[in-house]
């Protein structure tokens, strides 16, 4: 018998670790070759971890909640092959026993791989090289009686001036609520954008969050990890952008008549069904082609022009959480192509099947805040894109029209579309004419088009 190790996949250029969340297999399980073993979790996407073998599951490295390094091995597999020599799957050459390294030799920036990833943190990058006899926080200056910190960890808030208390305080989005490197600099950042909240009042007082209380009544509920997260980042991008949001109301009546008209046929030949959301991104598609400047992202002073059109779409999970996963160039797509992408994503993110590919690179989002009943919203942006729009119900309603022989009251399919914009970059002008673009592709639908 020939033990296998499987090792952790790599998940994303920017992914380095993922958490347990639950092993779908047990010591002593038989597992196919493509069984899933386990699932796990990164700040991206929640998947499953296959097996690439055939084989018995003798061991498990990782407990349910644990972090585990890409490349790392989480399991060991007892498979049917004749027994070799053991050795990791990768194993690493010898290397020269290397004297002790001070804790930390680089800026604090460089602690976080992908620096773009927390808005805010270019300023860290500006700090002066750390010396190396930079002294550590000593176990009195960081002890902490209900959370562990690593010595990075520690280090950022011994430069930041951040004491245990404060620190005790940062919202963890690490394994039982550690506070992560991200998390630091992320709340580094925040304190930076919003000085007064940290600075004091003028009638002397420091601001301090309203107290809470609950009863013996209430109920508690934990956030789970995927909302902590959904939390975090709403909270960054109102520190991060000004927000502004537009409005305006569209008589999309001729085009829910050609979708009436056309969705069995559709339904019988394609064998899936066609909604609306594809409709509403070919028509985002068209606009941004007429204004560019919509697609865009900010790098501190820079404005950076996206060559291609991702769009993300928010979609509703079955645990209520949401998730964005993306159209990749979607203005190389015609409207079955962008049909076919969209159903195909909601299926997998329903199924938990989304890969932390399907999840990045957006560069424009779309809500459909109809989907509940609601004719209208003002969505938060999903940065680091600078706009959102919120599509809301479509409701027959009493419009006047503008005839030849006179305006008329009638019954019409109207809706609303609302834009969330960056006013650092998108201003009221270009905002206000995207939407205007988007309302006027959806009002001018050709009932005779074909798909």
């Amino acid at each position: 018998m020939a033990k296998y190790q499987l090792l952790l996949p790599k998940m994303g250029e920017s992914v380095a670790e993922a958490t347990v969340i639950k092993w779908l297999k047990k010591p002593g399980d038989y597992i196919k070759a493509d069984d899933a073993v386990m699932e796990i979790a990164t700040d991206k996407v929640d998947s499953e971890v296959p097996s690439p073998v055939a084989g018995k599951l003798v061991e498990q490295r990782f407990k349910e909640d644990e972090v585990a390094q890409v490349g790392s091995v989480i399991a060991i597999i007892e498979t049917d092959e004749p027994e070799q020599e053991e050795t990791p799957a990768s194993p690493a050459p010898a290397q020269p026993e290397a004297a002790p390294q001070p804790i930390v030799q680089e800026p604090v920036a460089a602690a976080t791989a992908e620096p773009q990833d927390i808005p805010g943190t270019e300023q860290l990058e500006q700090r002066p090289q750390v010396a190396a006899d930079v002294p550590t926080p000593t176990p009195s200056e960081f002890r902490s009686e209900s959370r562990f910190y690593s010595p990075l960890v520690k280090h950022i808030a011994l430069q930041e001036n951040i004491d245990i208390k404060e620190l005790d305080s940062i919202p963890g989005t690490g394994a039982e609520g550690r506070l992560t490197k991200d998390d630091i600099l992320r709340y580094v950042r925040s304190r930076t954008a919003s000085p007064a909240q940290t600075q004091p009042e003028a009638s002397g007082s420091e601001y301090v969050k309203p107290a809470v209380s609950a009863s013996g009544a209430d109920e508690i509920i934990e956030m789970d990890r995927m909302r902590r997260l959904i939390a975090e980042h709403m909270v960054m991008s109102k520190q991060t952008s000004p927000h502004v949001t537009s409005f305006v109301e569209a008589d999309v009546t001729a085009l829910v008549q050609w979708r009436e008209k056309i969705k069995n046929s559709f339904e019988k030949r394609e064998g899936e069904k066609i909604t609306f959301t594809p409709i509403f991104i070919e028509a985002v598609v068209k606009a941004i082609k007429d204004y560019p400047l919509v697609n865009v992202s900010v790098n501190g002073t820079q404005i950076i022009k996206k060559a291609a059109i991702n769009i993300s779409m928010a979609t509703a999970l079955p645990s209520g959480n949401l998730i964005v996963p993306v159209i990749k160039k979607a203005e190389e797509l015609n409207l079955l192509g962008i049909t076919k992408a969209v159903n195909s994503l909601a299926n997998k993110a329903r199924t938990g099947k989304l890969q932390p590919d399907d999840v990045k690179d957006g560069t424009f989002t779309i809500t459909n805040v109809g989907t509940f009943g609601n004719v209208m919203g003002t969505p938060i942006i999903n940065q680091p894109q600078v706009a959102i729009l919120a599509v809301g119900a479509i409701k027959k309603k009493p419009a006047v029209i503008e005839t030849p022989q006179g305006d008329v009251i009638a019954i019409r399919h109207m809706m609303f579309l609302s834009l969330s914009y960056d006013h650092r970059v998108v201003d009221g002008a270009l905002g206000g004419s995207f939407l205007s673009r988007i309302a006027h592709y959806l009002e001018n639908w050709d009932t005779n088009r074909t798909i």
